[in-house]
């Protein structure tokens, strides 16, 4: 989930990585920034295989996630957050990360079901949003594919049928 992510490159990038991962679907919040204007060179066309639901205020879109069975996990170097790389990534997650300068709201912190970080042992504590999107996505895929959960679809044969039928149409 993309919270108020105002750079297109970066939303461009994170779009990219969720691509890469397996990832058809993103929740953006927008209720600060304007979503950016993203160029097809710049997303490397994966703006059209990302789908994106679109939100305009926190409640709504955690009530949306949490619908579909999904656990929120907001990224942020709060003393409650614990390190990513302990939780277990392989059930239905919901990753959210913050806008450039602001990180995630106080409200989409207090929201979430947990607090989450990235360990870092340099003198610079944070990642590009991008980056810090694409390392734990990453985790994501290592943790599913060691449990054999990228081998079969959990998709029923319809469900299956309807998305690969919208891919077709694209």
């Amino acid at each position: 989930m993309l919270e108020n992510i105002h750079d297109p490159h970066n939303v461009s990038a994170i779009l990219r990585s969720c691509d890469s991962v397996g990832i058809p679907k993103v929740s953006l919040l927008y209720n600060v920034e304007k979503f950016p204007r993203i160029g097809k060179k710049s997303s490397a066309s994966a703006n059209k295989w990302v789908e994106r639901d679109k939100f305009t205020n926190v409640d709504d879109c955690y009530s949306a996630l949490r619908n579909e069975g999904y656990t929120i996990y907001a990224t942020n170097c709060n003393p409650e957050a614990v390190d990513f790389y302990s939780i277990d990534l392989t059930k239905k997650v919901a990753i959210v990360v913050g806008n450039e300068h602001r990180g995630v709201s106080d409200e989409g912190i207090e929201m979430a079901d947990k607090s989450i970080f990235i360990p870092m042992y340099g003198m610079v504590q944070s990642l590009n949003v991008s980056v810090a999107t694409a390392v734990i996505l990453y985790e994501v895929l290592r943790q599913r594919r060691e449990k054999g959960l990228y081998e079969n679809t959990a998709l029923s044969p319809e469900e299956y049928k309807v998305i690969l039928d919208g891919y077709l149409k694209k």
